[in-house]
């Protein structure tokens, strides 16, 4: 889902034989790419400004079918190896989203952990995606209002609920269709930012690319590493969604990844009697409903129910957010100020970009009815955030118009790709994480630590999984088979 929130607190397509006028049987995946070497690197922008870190703009097309149409622009940065001796490559970088921007993301890495070998082996790149922050961004004319319900569709207890929302998300579809930049609506997908990439790659006149990426940027590598298999060298996906990437499926594990997650916060809260809480998890738990069923009846300082679920579930993103997850539960129960929790910049485009791509990239179901169904489902299963995550959203309501068909995951292509996952992650939860490596059986290992949260490397803090990728990042090496890394009492 969004990695933004773990950056958040770690901070506090070319074809050989391709020519110009190529038939009309060429491909999006086979058409002329930009030529190497017209990068122009210089200062970032002073709101992604950082040590060393270099900025500069792409053209690429609108719709790959049509090359030499309509061009936009995507913003790059380079965090350039300072070991030319041993450089061997770029490693693109995407933190998740979609929505979230990734310029400053190279610095943010080297600044929070990434080993210095992998710095020296590589000049680290970030973008961001087509549609966000300065790739010719979109939008969806939100309200401050609708901005406020970033997180998930209103709790949904009954049918009717479910109907009501319906609502909701149509005018949200309705006025991202009727935008002044509804025109991208149809080519801001996960194919066409994999496309991206490898311009990105041609530009910088390389070969292949390694990349690093995490959440919602498995899926990106994962669909960059299946239409581009020859050019793709060594692929690190950390926190993985599902083979069918942010879709109806994706978005139903959000409960379970909430249910797998949350004993930790529970045991957390247990252990420190002086939030009122509970003393046990069996208490904690059970403050959970009693919060969220009072905070429907009656919110608290503007906080819903709804929006109770979402930030408990932001909030398990991380160990360290658990004190601040404590001391919002704490400021609900007993209606003192809540503790200061700055809203994400630019939430308008991250909302209106993360639509484009959920609901371009696949189709979800259409009727009420469904939902409905879904809704009924996962309540039972997973009630602390079933009754959301199951119900409708915008997607129900999107324009028909699709200009190619979803990109099936599968396993054929070179054996390069690491991933590497939490087991108890509420954003990208094991569940989905196994069916990525299925898909892509012999060309995958998967490295899994016993811990909690959401993103393992380089900010999750497990030893044996952070050297894995480290291992394979800088020499290639590789697991031989499927690794368990043991939880690490204490860190």
């Amino acid at each position: 889902m969004r990695r933004t929130l773990s950056l958040a607190l770690a901070a506090t397509a070319v074809a050989a034989t391709a020519i110009p006028g190529a038939s009309a049987a060429a491909t999006p995946d086979t058409v002329r790419a930009a030529t190497p070497d017209t990068v122009r690197w210089g200062p970032c922008p002073e709101d992604v400004a950082a040590p060393r870190l270099e900025c500069s703009t792409l053209e690429v097309p609108l719709d790959y079918r049509h090359p030499d149409g309509r061009q936009i622009e995507i913003a790059i940065s380079r965090l350039a190896s300072e070991k030319p001796a041993k450089r061997r490559g770029v490693l693109l970088t995407n933190p998740g989203g979609p929505g979230a921007g990734g310029l400053l993301y190279p610095a943010l890495l080297a600044a929070f952990g990434m080993p210095q070998e992998v710095l020296d082996s590589y000049d680290v790149i970030g973008f961001d995606p087509r549609g966000v922050g300065r790739s010719t961004p979109v939008t969806c004319d939100l309200t401050p209002e609708q901005q406020a319900r970033r997180n998930f569709p209103s709790y949904a207890h009954t049918a009717a609920d479910v109907a009501r929302e319906a609502g909701y998300a149509r005018t949200i579809a309705k006025q991202c269709a009727t935008s002044p930049t509804a025109w991208m609506l149809p080519h801001t997908t996960t194919a066409n930012t994999a496309r991206d990439m490898d311009r990105i790659r041609a530009a910088l006149g390389e070969p292949k690319l390694s990349y690093l990426g995490s959440s919602y940027g498995t899926y990106l590598g994962a669909v960059y590493a299946t239409k581009f298999p020859k050019r793709s060298d060594r692929i690190v996906l950390d926190s993985n969604l599902g083979p069918g990437g942010y879709d109806v499926t994706a978005m139903r594990l959000f409960a379970r990844g909430m249910e797998d997650r949350f004993p930790d916060f529970a045991a957390f809260a247990a252990a420190h009697p002086e939030y009122g809480l509970g003393t046990t998890p069996q208490q904690v738990t059970a403050k959970f409903f009693e919060l969220a069923k009072r905070l429907e009846a009656a919110p608290v300082q503007g906080i819903d129910g709804t929006l109770f679920r979402g930030i408990t579930f932001d909030n398990l993103y991380s160990d360290a957010l658990m004190p601040q997850l404590a001391k919002t539960w704490q400021a609900l129960d007993t209606d003192r100020p809540l503790p200061p929790n700055p809203p994400p910049a630019n939430i308008e485009n991250s909302m209106a970009s993360r639509f484009a791509v959920i609901c371009g990239d696949t189709r979800w179901p259409e009727t009420v009815r469904e939902y409905q169904r879904n809704v009924a489902v996962d309540r039972l299963k997973y009630p602390m955030l079933g009754g959301s995550a199951a119900s409708i959203g915008p997607c129900a309501f999107w324009p028909d118009k699709r200009v190619e068909p979803p990109v099936r995951i599968g396993d054929r292509g070179p054996s390069n790709v690491l991933m590497v996952q939490n087991e108890r992650d509420p954003g990208t939860p094991l569940a989905g994480a196994q069916k990525l490596r299925r898909a892509f059986g012999e060309r995958a290992t998967m490295v899994t630590a016993d811990q909690g949260g959401h993103g393992v490397y380089p900010f999750g803090g497990n030893t044996c999984a952070n050297e894995a990728v480290t291992a394979f990042l800088a020499t290639g090496q590789r697991p031989s088979r499927d690794l368990a890394c043991a939880a690490e009492p204490g860190k």
